[in-house]
């Protein structure tokens, strides 16, 4: 049978015409409706950064990654190939991340990854991390910063070795050096802390750092992990696991972008959107989708792909109460 709007679609040659015309100008100005945090930085021939941006796929933009600091280390900025941050080759970027910024899009710096020499061994340790990050990257304006003075809208927790000692008040910190800062008392501008935990709970790294409720979004990586991904079944109560454990925090679902982007965890677009999503969104604070990586996503247009189904699915949605509407 039919469905009802169908059914309108016959009264009337030119309201049909005058709701469509009022539909599309709806699409083309709605934003998507998926928000997607995407990580940027650890792929070779990925697309630059403001390019990334300007595709107007991603609310969130990880830059991946400061893979060295701590115990006494200076810290690092790896970004594999993209730049260098030694020769002072990476300032160029505050350009793009102004331009990221300028179209909506918040740009962090995730500190960690899966390759690293990283860790804090003591509270000193994490002060002075705090310090580094804020003078460079969020509140101050070294020349010496990596990205050229660019003033990033938070930093990411992406912490997949070592131990989970001193991040907490890493977080306390960066937190504290915000709210005492003049851009806190302007109200001009926000800093976010965000997370990427594993999604066996709690994470081995970052459950105390977690447990601070400080943290503004948290992407669990559901991937790379057979005890609560898609295939083994136990996504579902995985996610209401880290829903329940987060109640201040808005929780994205972390997946890979490619079945060549990790070893398990790949759902196929169409099964995100018509089986996964509408699971998650259940969830008070469901907060979107995080990919791993912007290299594999340019290379399958997964992003592109869903944005395009959720677009249609409430393009749909939205012409039928239009239609309806008219013939009342």
């Amino acid at each position: 049978m039919a469905p009802s709007c169908c059914k309108l679609l016959c009264a009337s040659s030119r309201l049909l015409f005058a709701v469509s015309l009022l539909a599309v100008a709806t699409h083309a100005a709605r934003p998507n409706p998926v928000r997607i945090a995407v990580y940027w930085g650890q792929g070779g021939g990925e697309s630059t950064l403001n390019e990334t941006c300007s595709t107007g796929l991603y609310s969130h933009v990880n830059i991946a990654f400061l893979s060295e600091f701590g115990g006494g280390r200076a810290p690092v900025l790896n970004l594999a190939g993209h730049c260098d941050p030694t020769s002072g080759g990476c300032a160029a970027l505050a350009a793009d991340i102004a331009s990221c910024q300028s179209q909506g899009v918040k740009v962090l710096l995730s500190i960690g990854g899966g390759i690293g020499s990283y860790g804090l061994s003591n509270e000193t340790d994490a002060q002075n991390l705090a310090a580094y990050l804020w003078n460079n990257f969020l509140g101050g304006s070294p020349s010496s910063s990596p990205l050229g003075g660019a003033k990033l809208d938070g930093i990411d927790f992406s912490i997949a070795t070592g131990r989970d000692d001193y991040y907490d008040e890493l977080a306390k910190n960066l937190k504290t050096m915000y709210n005492s800062s003049d851009l806190a008392r302007a109200g001009n501008k926000t800093h976010m802390l965000t997370a990427a935990p594993q999604c066996p709970y709690p994470d081995k790294f970052l459950a105390p750092a977690l447990k601070t409720g400080l943290f503004d979004h948290v992407w669990v990586q559901f991937y790379n992990n057979p005890p609560c991904d898609y295939a083994s079944g136990t996504l579902q109560s995985a996610w209401n696991t880290w829903t329940a454990a987060l109640p201040s925090a808005s929780v994205f679902l972390g997946l890979p972008a490619s079945p060549d982007d990790a070893a398990r965890g790949y759902i196929d677009v169409e099964t995100l959107a018509s089986q996964v999503l509408p699971m998650a969104r259940s969830a008070a604070n469901y907060g979107g989708v995080m990919l791993w990586s912007r290299r594999h996503d340019e290379r399958t247009g997964y992003s592109a792909k869903l944005q395009d189904i959720a677009n249609n699915t409430v393009g749909t949605q939205r012409s039928c109460t239009f239609l309806v509407f008219g013939m009342a």
